[in-house]
Formats: C-alpha cells, structure tokens, sequence
C-alpha cells in the first residue's frame, strides 16, 4: 500500500535529517534552538509567549529551552521598559553566529540530498509535498 511505503520513507527521511543535524550542531546548538534563533531572525524581539505559535510545545518547555540558550549566551532576555511583566527575547551576537552556521548545515544536507534527483524533480516534490500538506505550493517552475 502506498501510505505505507510513504510513511515508512518519510519516517526514515525525518530520522536520518534530525540525526544528522543533533551530531552536526552539537556541542553548542540542538534543532530546537536553531529554530527559535530562525524565528528570532525573522521576528525579533519576540515574547516568550508568541514562540507558542510557531513550535508545537508547551509554555514550560519553551521557558525549559530559552534557559538554555540564555546560558549559552545564544539569546538574552531583558524586560520591557514601560510594563515589566513582558519579557522580550533577543539573539546575541553569538547566537546570529550559531543560526548562520546551523542554517548553513542544514542547507548543505538538504542539498545534497536533494542533488540525488533532477532539478525538475527537485521542483515537483516541493509542489507535490504541498499538496500533502495542504499547503500553497507554488506553481512549478519551467526554467531548469
């Protein structure tokens, strides 16, 4: 059966992507503090409260998580001036470093998993996960 093929491959994809990325980051970065450094990238300064959004995790773990990358001096949290009960969450210059670099190893891995199959393939998997997920894939690109 295809959803079995499917969920066995995307499983073995999933496992080998956060294996990879957990030995490559280490010792001072996980998955999980890349993804709060891209988010801060993006959106910084950031509450502790608006990462609830965008990871799929609870209150205490994301206060767990940002306690972590406080001591690795990834990020600091300072409280706003004008109503001390918010904390904003902010990246140091240590932690644009460690999102550069983990954005550059996972670039790196995806690609060359990626370069196994043609452009046009590159293309058609992207639209087609799109479609699987339910997403707005983009229209495929003739160019390549």
């Amino acid at each position: 059966m295809i959803s079995e093929d499917f969920a066995r491959l995307w499983m073995k994809l999933t496992k080998e992507w956060k294996s990879h990325l957990e030995e490559a980051l280490a010792p001072s970065l996980t998955e999980g503090q890349l993804n709060v450094l891209e988010l801060l990238q993006r959106y910084q300064p950031m509450k502790p409260s608006d990462l609830l959004q965008y990871l799929e995790t609870t209150p205490a773990a994301i206060t767990t998580l940002l306690d972590r990358m406080e001591r690795g001096e990834l990020i600091v949290r300072n409280r706003d001036e004008s109503d001390r009960r918010i904390v904003w969450v902010t990246m140091t210059d240590k932690g644009v470093e460690e999102a550069n670099r983990g954005i550059e190893i996972r670039s790196t891995y995806i690609q060359s998993s990626l370069d196994r199959i043609s452009t046009h393939n590159q293309q058609l998997l992207v639209y087609l996960l799109g479609k699987v997920t339910n997403g707005t894939a983009e229209p495929i690109s003739r160019s390549s």
